[in-house]
């Protein structure tokens, strides 16, 4: 890569350019007019669109997986413009969706690339819809119904939505209505908006805070709104943001009296570290009374903390600089919930009712191990005497121990967090309360493999990261099983087309 940030690739001891950049290079020689005759440079790039499109129909002609993949993808933006386009006529504004908004623009890079624009206007304009194409040759055809989906389809959708491109490219920014932004856009172009239409976004963004205007947040997952906090507009949009979200998750009474577990060591840096603070503080901020805004530590001790600071970025910088640990006792993680209980006189319905531990370490590893504690303890209490004889026994018994360890490690952990669970459990209907609080143990660290869960008592593990986990997550009110995650891997409408061959 160059220091421009252009791939370049070398063959034969020279420099090929890509085809972008060849684009690039003609769109200069035009508007230069110099060195190279204009027309000829306008000849070389549709010869070059040419060939571009033969390979895009050859790829199509040849690979039938690839053909599959392209029908579907075109027939999906079809389905929703014909739709859109009928509830743009019947004034149902609020019921189009964003396909035309994420529909790729014609004779864009990528649409000269694959031809998908043609194969979405060919199903939303099919021939035998119109009478002006019968007898059309493929060619003219191809074009009318490509122009007629850019006029007729595109372009009044793009205005009913009122997308921020439009009024952006139009130069209309103080035009541009703010609270019809959608939560992607606004993240990323909030920056623009105070650039060239500083004094109407100020005044958009304190009609926010006053309650009088709203601010999208739908499709931000909380890690990507924290994310935000140290960009130049200082994360007032990501407060604002966050706020929404809070909003919104409290009204479907989701994640309600549930406590996090945060580990913030140095081996979570990255999207780990990013998840574990975003998650610890939205748990806390759904939580109700005496649990509203608390967070345990992830350390051998772990403490219940209430979150200080008035900001959101405060707080994120609170938990980060949270006292952390190798491993947590879950053992004493229960002992101090049950303590608050306790001392509030709490009903059982107001005890904590799941656990989140968010961390990049599996359940066995995180869980504090009593019996090598016991194994190195017992031995360094031989190796302090003065007999010989006595510490080369102990020696020896502690290389057997830790084979053991190494051969049985998981069957050990699991037996050693069982015994642990009765004993919780046994404290808890000493108490008076029936029921322990489920934890449910997240280990974030992002894995090629599909997110796995699995199950012991009283603990509910989740092994990798992706966005639609994590949505299932915050739908679900934290609740993750295998059914729910092939679920909702495959519930889209696209789906229902395909059938199953065993």
């Amino acid at each position: 890569m160059n220091n421009s940030g252009k791939f370049k690739q070398e063959s034969d001891g020279k420099i090929e350019l890509s085809d972008k950049e060849i684009d690039g290079v003609l769109e200069n020689v035009e508007e230069m007019g110099s060195g190279i005759d204009k027309e000829k440079a306008r000849i070389l790039r549709k010869e070059r669109e040419k060939v571009k499109a033969k390979k895009a129909l050859d790829k199509y002609n040849s690979d039938s997986s690839y053909r599959f993949l392209f029908d579907c993808v075109a027939e999906l933006f079809a389905d929703y413009l014909k739709s859109d386009i009928k509830y743009l006529n019947d004034g149902k504004l609020f019921d189009i969706s964003l396909a035309a908004k994420w529909c790729p623009s014609i004779d864009s890079s990528y649409d000269k690339a694959t031809l998908i624009c043609e194969g979405i206007a060919r199903r939303v304009f099919p021939r035998d819809s119109e009478k002006e194409y019968e007898g059309l040759e493929e060619g003219h055809y191809a074009y009318r119904v490509r122009d007629r989906l850019r006029k007729q389809v595109l372009v009044p959708l793009h205005k009913a939505l009122e997308l921020p491109e439009v009024y952006m490219s139009a130069n209309a920014w103080n035009s541009l209505p703010y609270n019809r932004v959608a939560s992607v856009a606004m993240k990323t172009y909030k920056e623009l908006f105070a650039k060239h239409d500083n004094e109407r976004f100020q005044e958009y963004l304190e009609n926010v805070k006053t309650g009088k205007a709203k601010i999208a947040a739908g499709a931000l997952l909380p890690h990507e709104i924290i994310g935000s906090l140290n960009d130049k507009d200082g994360g007032e949009v990501a407060e604002l943001q966050w706020s929404r979200m809070v909003g919104d998750l409290a009204k479907k009474g989701k994640l309600t009296n549930c406590i996090a577990v945060c580990d913030v060591s140095g081996s979570m840096s990255g999207i780990p570290m990013e998840v574990s603070v975003a998650l610890g503080l939205l748990v806390s901020e759904l939580s109700e009374e005496p649990w509203k805004g608390k967070v345990i530590t992830f350390s051998e001790n772990p403490e219940l903390h209430l979150i200080e600071g008035d900001t959101l970025k405060a707080k994120t910088q609170f938990v980060r600089n949270m006292e952390w640990g190798g491993n947590t006792d879950f053992q004493k993680v229960f002992d101090q919930i049950l303590a608050v209980a306790v001392e509030g006189k709490l009903s059982e319905e107001q005890l904590i009712k799941r656990i989140f531990v968010f961390s990049d370490m599996e359940f066995d590893e995180a869980n504090r191990c009593k019996y090598l504690e016991h194994l190195y303890s017992s031995v360094n209490n031989a190796e302090d005497g003065e007999n010989f004889e006595n510490w080369e026994k102990s020696w020896k018994k502690r290389v057997e121990l830790l084979k053991e360890w190494e051969q049985n490690r998981k069957a050990m952990m699991q037996k050693e967090w069982e015994t642990d669970y009765e004993v919780i459990q046994r404290k808890y209907r000493e108490c008076g309360y029936n029921r322990v609080p489920e934890i449910i143990f997240w280990n974030l660290r992002n894995s090629s493999s599909t997110p796995v869960v699995a199950k012991q008592n009283g603990v509910a593990m989740v092994s990798g990261f992706s966005k639609n986990i994590l949505t299932l997550f915050l739908d679900e009110g934290g609740i993750v099983n295998p059914e729910q995650v092939m679920e909702f891997a495959i519930r889209g409408e696209e789906y229902k087309k395909l059938a199953v061959y065993d």
